[in-house]
């Protein structure tokens, strides 16, 4: 297949896989007599792999070392960076958490209807500010 079949079959931008292929993320095949490039089966696996560990939360530099993990088989180490990568997670749910609770306690209060100011207003003056 071509790179734009490949970018559509991955959802995303031709652009997109030349970047992975800066990065060495994805292969880049060589150019036959032809002048197109094909790509293969195991390219669009790669792809799919570098999307879900992006959904993941994985950085670049972390896929590519995934990548590079799964070559030699080393499994304590892809599974130190996926631990990793649940206790930022874990962090962020509770980051995210405070957050929502945060809000939640100013939508009541400014429900209230008292004579002051909305305290979400005055909140994110506050922050702002």
């Amino acid at each position: 297949m071509t790179i734009a079949k490949l970018a559509e079959s991955g959802g995303v931008g031709v652009e997109t896989i030349r970047y992975y292929q800066r990065r060495g993320l994805l292969p880049e095949p060589e150019r036959p007599l032809s002048g197109v490039r094909r790509y293969g089966s195991d390219d669009v696996r790669r792809l799919s792999f570098i999307r879900a560990a992006q959904a993941a939360g994985f950085t670049l530099e972390e896929i590519g070392e995934l990548l590079r993990l799964d070559a030699v088989d080393d499994r304590p180490r892809a599974r130190e960076l996926a631990l990793r990568r649940v206790a930022e997670l874990d962090r962020r749910i509770a980051e995210l958490r405070g957050a929502r609770e945060a809000l939640v306690r100013l939508a009541t209060e400014c429900g209230s209807g008292e004579g002051r100011a909305c305290p979400i207003l005055t909140a994110f003056e506050r922050v702002e500010g």
